[in-house]
């Protein structure tokens, strides 16, 4: 059969394409596998990447756990399972942890800390048509225990704003021991003003406003903190008794004061226990003396010292209410005392109202320095010096908060 010039031109060409078509065809089925593949990479690659974040975090919970029971107390082997139970709820799965305290590498090896490290082993998806062996995926956390110095002063009230607050021209210098405030307001402890405060250290559950700079012996002030126990929480309430007391004596005797107590002139307080029952008033001009006292305010009764009066108390330094000089009634209600005073004044021992706001207006402190304020909140405008090397006084040291944070 004899074809035209043109019927020639035609079926080479179309045998063109044809080669053509299968070229292609050839080359995209050799490449797709290395397109596939580069993609299921990248996304195996994130995948890997997004498990690695998720068991850092697994670690980073894990150690903060471990620390807070070490925090209580716990011994080792609760800690470690502390440790565990946090990375099992948090996703561990199959993976392994290992816990250390101290921890056994790193800069915190001779310090308070706990070491969690956390490994898994994941599957691979697409990378497994290169090899079938797992993927080992590791973190490491290591938890910091910072041990702050014992408290001169601790507002306990869980939520309050300026639980604890400085103001005015006070000047307060705190030796050997810190402040804390339990709230987790932004600004529990506050300085304000042109008020001045050197402390061992300012501890605060929430945060801490200071409007100019406070002199520590800490590196910087603890916010976050875990909120400390009431420290008198075990203080026995002292019984009321028969009969009633007469306040108007220059000296009084421990007992029941049924009507309160308002003191003037010159008053000696005898050693031993009161019982107020109602406002405990102290008028301007008095002199007040007393040692061995502890006076316990019933309900919700408070205490009104005129600023003009010099008060000279100190608390027992042996028995139930050694080194406690004010107690005030935990079931009270919301109330504030006034604690003020001329500059020879002396308060020594604790002045503890756990349900009052206490304010310390006074230019003194105890006998030595040895005042604590333990209140629901504090609000502190006098100018003093408060010690807490108090213990040959009677006093009780008042443990400030551990703090934990992750440094590793």
């Amino acid at each position: 059969m004899a074809f035209s010039c043109f019927t020639r031109i035609r079926l080479i060409a179309n045998g063109v394409c044809r080669g053509s078509s299968a070229n292609v065809a050839t080359i995209f089925a050799l490449t797709l596998p290395i397109v596939v593949g580069a993609a299921g990479f990248g996304v195996e690659t994130s995948y890997w990447y997004y498990n690695s974040l998720k068991l850092q975090a697994t670690a980073d919970a894990a150690a903060y756990a471990g620390a807070l029971e070490q925090i209580s107390g716990s011994d080792k082997p609760t800690i470690i399972a502390a440790a565990t139970r946090s990375a099992a709820t948090n996703g561990l799965g199959s993976g392994t942890i290992v816990v250390n305290t101290p921890p056994v590498s790193g800069p915190n090896t001779a310090k308070k800390a706990v070491e969690v490290i956390v490994g898994q082993n994941l599957d691979r998806m697409f990378t497994a048509i290169f090899t079938q062996s797992k993927v080992p995926e590791q973190a490491r956390a290591v938890a910091l225990i910072t041990n702050a110095s014992k408290a001169c002063m601790r507002a306990l009230d869980p939520t309050a704003s300026q639980a604890v607050l400085f103001s005015g021209n006070t000047t307060v210098k705190v030796v050997g021991c810190s402040v804390m405030a339990n709230s987790i307001a932004p600004d529990a402890i506050q300085l304000q003003g042109s008020a001045s405060l050197q402390v061992d250290c300012l501890i605060s559950a929430g945060g801490i406003s200071l409007s100019n700079p406070v002199t520590t012996v800490c590196a910087a002030p603890i916010t976050q903190a875990l909120p400390a126990p009431d420290p008198f929480a075990d203080l026995p309430v002292p019984a009321a008794s028969n009969p009633c007391q007469n306040d108007n004596k220059a000296t009084l005797s421990p007992g029941t004061y049924c009507s309160g107590m308002t003191l003037k002139g010159n008053v000696t307080l005898s050693p031993g226990v009161y019982v107020v029952q109602g406002d405990l008033k102290i008028n301007a001009n008095a002199a007040i003396i007393g040692s061995g006292v502890t006076i316990f305010m019933s309900g919700s009764s408070t205490v009104s010292m005129n600023g003009n009066a010099s008060v000279k108390l100190s608390a027992p330094t042996s028995g139930p209410y050694s080194g406690v000089l004010f107690y005030g009634d935990r079931t009270g209600n919301s109330a504030s005392s006034i604690f003020n005073g001329t500059a020879d004044s002396l308060l020594t021992g604790a002045i503890y109202f756990p349900k009052q706001q206490v304010s310390y207006l006074g230019n003194f402190s105890g006998n030595s320095g040895c005042t604590q304020v333990v209140a629901n909140t504090i609000q502190w405008s006098g100018s003093t010096t408060v010690n807490q090397d108090c213990t040959s006084l009677g006093m009780r040291d008042i443990p400030a908060a551990q703090s934990v944070a992750l440094v590793e």
